[in-house]
Order: structure tokens, then sequence, then C-alpha cells
């Protein structure tokens, strides 16, 4: 009795439904009621969907943002001055999307996906929506292979990959922008398309990136998605969704591919602006209560599909900038808790010429040694510490003279650490070279060389092994065994051999004298 009751309702409830939809044709056009500052308020729309296009009389469109029950809030993605109250608004049926496919690499679009580079219009028949549920735990796979930054502080302590979500983090001008133009340029001939989403830049500053892109020939694999600063907020709030759409496309075809978002502070602003003349109720920092949602939706569409779904990856840097430092502050504990590790940007690092500039301490990857080549991870192990002993040391000697044997030791090998991870921008290093720096240091081989002479040294010792038979053995082994271990040893104390000879004014009492370096009873991995 209870189920033919069930079923009695639910027919009642179908006919009901049923005789509502057909009740009337619903309008497909509405009427501006107010319109400013970018945003129209829409009547007689009844059926518009969310982020659906529409356009205006003067040509423009908008993105319907709020359904209210009388009303529709649009936001403008276009001109909007010569719009009036009264002005007629038409659907288009179709929610906001964007060109998609091979047909982008090598463009500079904007967040709608028109081409704004001067190389005519895109030809494409292929357009996804930009707004997309993310893919589902059981589509995924965890991050095993390593996303090569070509820096070497990244890959030796905060190593990245593929699939994997590692904030930048730090000050304006720190460096968050080279690292990651530099890990773009690193991709070149690694099958990795790269797309970069700037949000709020200057209009010189995307030029000049574009600009080292293509003297690196790195724009060939690698869309730009712009929206400037003088750009309306609407395109600003759409910009990263827009860029991972289009890398979405490449995921879900087995590629792997890398996306630069910069930066999401000024991504939160824009949607903060947007809500706060929408309407919507203002919360901490005027933000909306949804800004956590704004994120975490755009960040969860980063991943490492499984086998089944093509093995492809999104791997996304997002960039946030601080206020003096402050990594507890709303915005960016949001993004940190998100992501799957940050790299935090010192202020004091970058003004004393350290680049890049990152703080061992304070930076993380939660992903770690999984996405690590052997040899890297074999000669890496120990940096951190060193690295935390040294700047321990380095405070505390600054109020003592008088220092033990031990404690100078440290001091000496912590400053040659540091000169060895400094690395000069748009000069990404290969992951063999790393290794064989690494080696250096692990082994305490560069205590002999002078601090103003390693910039030339580490070029000088990359050069020497560059077409050796040993570098090749470690690439075909990507391994440090004992007896691989003791070859490069004893090569690079001959090779640290010559070049302090080679060194003018060398000071044998500082550094110790070149017969020091004894080619006897090398030490064993």
């Amino acid at each position: 009795m209870p189920l033919k009751n069930a079923d009695q309702f639910s027919t009642i409830i179908k006919a009901k439904i049923e005789k509502y939809a057909h009740r009337t044709s619903v309008s497909e056009e509405g009427k501006v009621i107010s319109i400013g500052d970018g945003i129209a308020n829409v009547t007689g729309l009844d059926n518009v969907m969310l982020n659906e296009l529409v356009q205006f009389e003067n040509g423009s469109y908008g993105m319907a943002l709020n359904l209210e029950s009388d009303f529709v809030g649009v936001v403008m993605l276009g001109k909007f001055e010569n719009i009036n109250e009264n002005s007629v608004v038409k659907r288009t049926n179709r929610v906001v999307s964007v060109p998609v496919g091979d047909i982008l690499l090598g463009r500079i679009v904007d967040p709608l996906g028109n081409a704004i580079d001067g190389k005519g219009t895109i030809q494409t028949e292929k357009f996804m929506p930009i707004e997309k549920i993310a893919p589902g735990v059981m589509t995924r796979k965890s991050v095993s292979q390593p996303l090569e930054t070509g820096i070497l502080s990244i890959d030796s302590m905060f190593p990245i990959g593929k699939g994997q979500r590692e904030l930048i983090i730090g000050d304006r001008q720190t460096g968050k922008t080279t690292i990651a133009i530099d890990t773009i340029l690193n991709q070149k001939g690694k099958d990795v398309y790269c797309v970069y989403v700037a949000i709020g830049q200057k209009n010189s500053s995307v030029a000049q990136l574009v600009r080292t892109l293509s003297a690196k020939d790195a724009l060939a694999y690698t869309v730009v998605v712009s929206s400037t600063a003088s750009d309306i907020p609407a395109l600003k709030y759409i910009a990263p969704y827009t860029g991972v759409t289009i890398a979405e496309e490449w995921m879900n075809k087995g590629k792997n591919v890398l996306i630069i978002y910069d930066d999401l502070s000024k991504h939160a602003v824009a949607y903060r602006t947007l809500s706060l003349l929408l309407r919507r109720p203002p919360g901490r920092e005027a933000y909306p209560g949804d800004v956590f949602y704004l994120h975490s939706r755009l960040l969860e569409r980063a991943c490492k599909l499984n086998d089944e779904n093509g093995g492809g990856s999104i791997t996304a840097l997002p960039i946030i900038e601080t206020q003096a430092g402050d990594i507890s502050a709303y915005i960016p504990t949001n993004v940190i808790s998100i992501t799957d590790g940050q790299l935090f940007m010192m202020s004091s690092l970058f003004n004393a010429g350290q680049r890049p500039a990152i703080d061992a301490g304070l930076s993380v990857s939660r992903v770690g040694s999984a996405a690590q080549i052997k040899c890297i991870k074999q000669m890496s192990g120990s940096l951190k510490l060193e690295l935390a002993q040294y700047r321990e040391l380095d405070a505390f000697s600054q109020f003592g003279s008088d220092l033990d044997a031990e404690t100078k030791k440290i001091l000496e090998h912590g400053k040659r650490v540091m000169l060895m991870i400094k690395q000069p921008q748009n000069q990404p290093l290969n992951q063999i070279d790393e290794s064989i720096m690494l080696l250096t240091i692990k082994e305490r081989l560069i205590k002999w060389i002078p601090l103003d002479n390693f910039d030339d040294f580490k070029i000088q010792l990359v050069a020497h092994f560059q077409n050796s038979a040993l570098r090749t053995e470690l690439e075909k082994k990507m391994t440090f065994d004992d007896e691989l271990t003791n070859k490069f040893v004893t090569d690079v104390k001959q090779f640290i051999k010559t070049y302090v000879l080679s060194i003018k004014d060398y000071d044998a009492n500082k550094y110790g004298t070149p017969t020091e370096l004894d080619l006897t009873g090398v030490k064993k991995q």
C-alpha cells in the first residue's frame, strides 16, 4: 500500500512539473533596469543559466552571475558606456566558453579566447565551458614523475611533480614570476605544454614576458592568457578559468601541462570588487563568503589522471603576493591550505643578492622525494639540514667574534652552499648537472673554492662534464652507486686541483694548498 501511494505521489509531481514547464513560452529577451560600474541588472530573462553569455544592444556581452527572484545581475565583459535603461538584452543559450586545442600554441589571447597578438583570429570549432567540475578521486593517481624546474634549490629541496599544485608566495619584487618563467623555459623539448595566465599585470610586463619566451624558443609550446590591469574586473575574474580550460583539453588527451596563475591575489581582489558591486554580503576583509571556493574549484582541476583516463596531468604554480611577508593573511592561508606545498620568497634574501630568494625554512613540498630522480634524491638529503644549521649559526655569530673551529667550519660551508644554489634568471639547469653540483656539496669538495670565484666555478664544472663518459654513465643509471660516486669524486677533485691552480692570487693560507687535494682514499657513498 505505501508503495502504491508513493507511485501516485510521484505521478502527480511529474504532471505538475510538466504542466508548469509548458504553461507559457519563456522569454529569450530582457531589459536593463539599471547599469553602472560594469554591472547590469536585467529583468525578463526567466530561464537564464548561471555563467550564461547574454548580448546587449550595442553588441557587447555580459555574464549572468547573480540569479535573483525578480532580476539577473550581469557582469559586463565589454564596453557598457552606451547601454541605458530599457536596453534590450538577449540570451545566447550558452555558458561562457573558450576555444581549445593545439591551434592556441604560440598565441596570446584575452580571457574570452580572442587573439590579441595581431596574428589573426583563432580558427577553431572546438569550444569548452570555463567552469567545470574537477576530476574525481577515482580518476586520479598519485604524483610520481618530476616536473623539472631547472632551478637547483627547488629540484633538490622542494621537488615539484607532474600533477602537483605548488604555491609561489612572497612580497612584490622578490622573483616570484622569474621562477615561473624559468620553469616554462626548462620545459623545452620535454613534451610539456605551458599556459601562463596574467591577472591584472601591466601591459609592459606581459609584453616583456612574451619577448623572453619568444627569444628562448619557448612560445611554440606556450599559451599566454592576458587580463591586464586596465581590464574590467569581470575579465580578471574569468582569466584563470580560461587558462585551466585550455590546459584541461590537453590533459584529457594524455598530455602533461604546466599552468601559471600570476597572480591569485589580484584575482581575489577582482572577485571581491564584482561581489560588492553585485551587493553580495561582505565578510572578512570585505571578501565574499565563497572566496575560498573561488580558488579551490580552480586549483582542484590540476591533477594527475590515472592510465585508464589517459595519464595526462596539469601542474599548477599559483602565485600569491603578500604584504610585508605576512603569510597568515586571509587569501594566503586559503591558498596554502588548497595547494601541495609552497615556495616562500624572502625579501631579506632577495635584497642580499640571493637568487632565487627561497626561504628553506618556510618552504615545503608535500609531495617530497616521490617526484625526484634517484641521483638528486641521494645527493640532496642533507641539504636542508646544512642550510638550517648555517642560518641558525649565522644569526648567532652576529653577536660574537669568538667562534670555535667547528662553528667556523659550518659557517664557511654554509656560505659556499648558498653560492652553489644561487642561480641567474633564464638559465635553467639539466637535472644531471644539478646532481653533479649537489655531489660537490655533499662530499664537501667546495671548501677550496674562493667565494668570489663561485659563479665561474659552476660554469666550468658543468662544462667539464658536458661530454664526459662519466656523465653519460650517470644519465644511463640515474643513480650514484659506490663505484660511480668514487669515480665522480676523484674526477671532481682533479678538476678542482687544476681549477684552483689557475686562479691568480689564490690564498693558500686561507683555503689550503692544492696539494691537500689528495686523490687517495676517496670517501665512498
